[in-house]
């Protein structure tokens, strides 16, 4: 499943349970594009319990900002509200599911 969020509200909402990837991202950043592509094709049909929240530093900056996000794509995987990880840049998709075993 994949969320966009917006607000502050929408994304604690979003990372609260369960197993997620935060992806920050924009619409002008190529890398962020083949993440997604990576996302979407190798990492949610291999992860169907897994949840995706897209959040666009350019509609949400508060978000990346409490975050520390400086370059994007950022990454980051929560377990049941917990941060378990975080990637900068392109990433491996089997690095990325090592973490949500």
């Amino acid at each position: 499943m994949v969320k966009h969020v917006k607000t502050q509200a929408e994304f604690d909402a979003a990372i609260a349970s369960g197993n997620v990837l935060v992806d920050f991202w924009a619409t002008w950043c190529g890398p962020c594009m083949m993440m997604g592509e990576s996302i979407d094709s190798e990492l949610l049909p291999a992860m169907p319990d897994l949840t995706v929240v897209k959040v666009d530093v350019d509609e949400a900056p508060e978000i990346a900002a409490k975050f520390g996000v400086m370059s994007i794509p950022a990454l980051f995987c929560f377990k049941n509200g917990e941060k378990a990880a975080a990637y900068v840049g392109v990433t491996d998709v089997a690095e990325i599911k090592s973490v949500f075993g």
